[in-house]
């Protein structure tokens, strides 16, 4: 297979091909280390152990930047200056 380049666009994104690079060379290298007939059990158990760090892992990264994006709002709502003589009223009718 040819090596393919991939790029990130964010932190999570970075984290989790990282660790899918790592998750890979673990399968393999616990196929290669499994004696025969208990390839599939070694690997399957691995696989689930660790898909679920790393399913929980993404989970996290995905929350925490939503809530980091979250807090930017708010900070900049109130921080937004309000402006008390903006003459936000509309002019009364002239009595006749």
């Amino acid at each position: 297979m040819e090596p393919m380049a991939l790029y990130a666009r964010t932190p999570l994104q970075r984290l989790l091909m990282e660790q899918a690079v790592v998750l890979a060379e673990q399968l393999e290298a616990a196929g290669d280390a499994a004696p025969d007939g208990q390839v599939l059990d070694r690997l399957e158990g691995l696989a689930v152990q660790r898909g679920r760090e790393f399913t929980r892992q993404a989970l996290e990264g995905a929350l925490q930047r939503q809530v980091a994006d979250v807090e930017k709002k708010l900070l900049r709502a109130a921080n937004a200056p309000a402006d008390v003589v903006a003459g936000t009223k509309a002019r009364r009718r002239a009595r006749s």
